[in-house]
């Protein structure tokens, strides 16, 4: 999503200064979608004490949603987005009553397996429906960039910052101010307590991973149309979104939107400074400088949302 060549120049410091702040721009949409990947991981690891490893599956159901809209429905493109992310909510909901629910109370290993499985069956149904194609989200926005001083910023960009944006502040409100809110944490922080409280944390678990889910689909949707749709799209977003969860802190959604954007503007200044064949260290270093110095995360405890 950078949009930057494979390998840099050297450039006067001058132009270098000239067009930093159009690749902080940059850095924020690359930051809007990690943040929406990381944000899910979190609300399972959290609530669930789950390593999801099917997420990055939900990320790649959010594009070929979109997609399929698009191509077999004859849905505009914002009516297939919001499609693509109820689809997203839905499978994930399904997933959780019937593979997870029934292994309630089971060892976390048993549960991690079962999501490998998902991980795999998922794939492979990607590959049997749309085979090994890659697939493009078209997009009704012009190429032509808005301009605002310095910075010239094209307006699907704009698009994705401010959807990411609003879904982030969505994630926010919903568990802060928002009796639902008010239930997931109380569950995260002692369940037994929660159920003798009458809370149903049943469907509490379901609406999370259908929020999970739904967030991860959203990413997808918003980074399709300038990736190529297909099964594997999702590895290299899934290992900075687990990233993002470590070097912000386990179950902390504000750590895990300050990595994302830490994380986003690391990769665009390197790939403009250096390569775009070095951005993909750099959420790997981080991780382990992370667990090597602080291995609590930014917030330095394993914290409840």
């Amino acid at each position: 999503m950078g949009g930057v060549g494979e390998e840099r120049r050297s450039l006067p410091p001058t132009l270098v200064l000239d067009a930093l702040p159009q690749h902080l721009v940059n850095g924020l949409v690359l930051g809007g979608t990690y943040a929406l990947l990381g944000i899910g991981l979190t609300l399972i690891f959290g609530l669930m004490n789950l390593v999801n490893f099917a997420h990055g599956e939900f990320y790649t159901l959010g594009a070929y949603a979109t997609f399929a809209t698009l191509a077999l429905g004859g849905l505009n493109f914002f009516t297939a987005i919001a499609a693509a992310i109820v689809v997203g909510a839905g499978v994930g909901a399904l997933c959780e009553r019937v593979l997870l629910r029934p292994l309630r109370g089971e060892s976390i290993d048993t549960t991690m397996l079962v999501m490998i499985g998902l991980w795999i069956a998922m794939q492979n149904g990607e590959l049997l429906v749309w085979g090994g194609v890659a697939k493009s989200i078209p997009h009704p926005f012009p190429t032509a960039p808005l301009t605002l001083g310095p910075v010239g910023i094209a307006p699907l960009r704009v698009f994705v910052v401010v959807t990411a944006l609003v879904l982030i502040a969505a994630s926010w409100l919903l568990i802060q101010r928002t009796r639902l809110g008010s239930a997931i944490l109380a569950i995260s922080q002692d369940p037994q307590a929660a159920q003798y409280m009458g809370i149903p944390s049943d469907r509490i678990f379901s609406v999370v991973m259908a929020i999970s889910a739904a967030l991860a689909a959203a990413a997808g949707v918003l980074a399709g149309p300038f990736l190529t749709v297909q099964p594997t799209m999702w590895l290299l977003p899934i290992v900075k979104a687990f990233a993002i969860v470590v070097v912000g802190g386990l179950g902390s959604i504000p750590g895990s939107i300050l990595a994302a954007l830490m994380l986003g503007y690391a990769e665009t200044i390197v790939g403009y400074m250096v390569s775009t064949s070095w951005t993909e260290i750099v959420s790997v270093l981080a991780t382990l400088l992370m667990l090597v110095f602080r291995p609590a995360g930014i917030f330095g405890r394993r914290a409840a949302f």
